[in-house]
């Protein structure tokens, strides 16, 4: 069976995207929650992690890091990661490959804080081009290819892989056109996404650095975190 090394639920984007995956493809797979304590730090992670960073999949003697290639991964054993179609597939794979390379102006301003609400203080005109992009790649999916999800019936690695985006939205505020909106909506219902964000509220610790890039964000408005 896998096992699936985490960070914390409230910051870890990338962490969220193959445990997403897995639970909800029913994939089964044990979890290992590993906090940041100190995020400039990388040698707690050093000792499971050639990058010093999570998630890291391990599957008996074989290690698994970075959130795309975890995917491919579960994908040999479990097709349903991609589109059977291939046209729907390929769209899949690259607004994935899309997502995992690109959007840093999203990331770099709206760090993950699932249970802080911040209004921002600019929406900068790159991180407007990133949520436009955004909104753009959601609306064709959902057109192209019938929804509910991003690439038809079913969910896939592109799901899991905007499924941040779906809690930076609502972190911040921030509104994308009716049928984006209502996808990303969508996304935050499902179980697995309520159990992910319920569990980060309950989480106690707070790593500085995280911490910081939330407060230059924006003002503070809630925060909606268990207190120690």
């Amino acid at each position: 069976m896998y096992t699936l090394i985490v960070g914390n639920k409230n910051y870890s984007s990338w962490s969220l995207r193959p445990w997403l995956l897995l639970r909800m493809l029913n994939i089964p797979f044990n979890e290992r929650l590993q906090p940041f304590v100190d995020y400039g730090s990388h040698d707690q992670f050093r000792q499971f992690s050639p990058t010093g960073r999570v998630p890291l999949l391990t599957d008996g003697d074989t290690s698994v890091w970075d959130s795309l290639a975890i995917a491919e991964y579960a994908a040999e054993d479990h097709p349903l990661v991609w589109p059977a179609d291939r046209t729907a597939r390929a769209f899949a794979r690259s607004i994935a490959a899309e997502m995992h390379s690109g959007f840093s102006a999203l990331r770099n301003v709206c760090t993950m804080n699932c249970g802080l609400r911040i209004d921002l203080n600019e929406r900068s005109p790159a991180l407007e081009q990133d949520l436009a992009r955004i909104d753009e790649i959601w609306c064709e999916g959902l057109s192209r290819f019938g929804g509910p999800f991003l690439a038809g019936q079913q969910f896939t690695a592109a799901d899991a892989f905007y499924a941040p985006v779906a809690m930076r939205l609502q972190t911040y505020g921030i509104t994308l056109s009716p049928a984006a909106a209502d996808y990303g909506k969508r996304l935050l219902s499902l179980p697995p996404m309520v159990e992910w964000y319920e569990a980060g509220l309950a989480e106690i610790w707070r790593e500085p650095v995280h911490e910081q890039e939330a407060r230059a964000a924006g003002k503070i408005t809630q925060d909606l975190r268990r207190t120690a």
